[in-house]
């Protein structure tokens, strides 16, 4: 007697279960395979965003490291060919000595402090801060910077001279010149390949 037709035979369950099995057993070494692909990828694009990160900061470093020799670059231009110090005898300062990084105070204390450019004569000292680009926080540091210059030397037996402050800057934003002029400083602009005093008519330095 016949199977009918379409009935349901133990040859035909096993075959079924025999494709089915092999069924999952190519899709799993598929996505075996897909997840290598995609882990090796993954590892890749954190290892090129690794080397990136570490490029980038390499440059970091490299700007960081040459900020200090561009203040120094800043300064040499400055006083290059006696150009500040003419400017400044211009408007009245009778310049003679110029000096770079001058410290004063004990070394570590609050008291303690540095110019970045110090110029005088027998009647006034100028103190000069430089910097890449000055803000209105370098400009009142600066005032704090004088003042207690001011205070330290009057512990040394005091200084008659007047001294007064200028701040210079490769990058001198206009408001920030504004508010050094506020604060009684002439503000010392590169223009090129010179460097320019910003001092109104009416400007009159403040004096410690």
């Amino acid at each position: 007697m016949s199977q009918p037709q379409g009935a349901v035979t133990y040859e035909g369950v096993l075959e079924l279960i025999r494709q089915v099995t092999e069924q999952m057993k190519v899709q799993s070494e598929e996505t075996t395979k897909q997840m290598r692909i995609q882990s090796e990828e993954t590892a890749k694009q954190m290892r090129m965003q690794s080397e990136e990160t570490e490029r980038k900061i390499q440059a970091t470093n490299r700007l960081v490291g040459g900020l200090g020799s561009r203040v120094g670059d800043i300064i040499e231009c400055m006083v290059g060919g006696g150009k500040i110090v003419a400017q400044f005898k211009a408007l009245g300062h009778n310049i003679i000595t110029h000096s770079r990084s001058k410290n004063f105070g004990e070394e570590g204390t609050e008291e303690s402090g540095e110019i970045d450019l110090y110029l005088e004569n027998g009647d006034v000292a100028v103190f000069i801060e430089v910097k890449t680009k000055l803000t209105n926080s370098d400009v009142l540091e600066h005032v704090e910077r004088i003042q207690k210059y001011r205070d330290w030397i009057e512990t040394k037996g005091g200084d008659k001279r007047r001294f007064i402050g200028a701040v210079a800057g490769a990058v001198v934003e206009r408001h920030v010149a504004k508010f050094a002029l506020k604060k009684g400083f002439y503000v010392i602009v590169q223009t090129g390949v010179d460097t320019e005093i910003i001092a109104p008519k009416e400007f009159v330095p403040k004096e410690w």
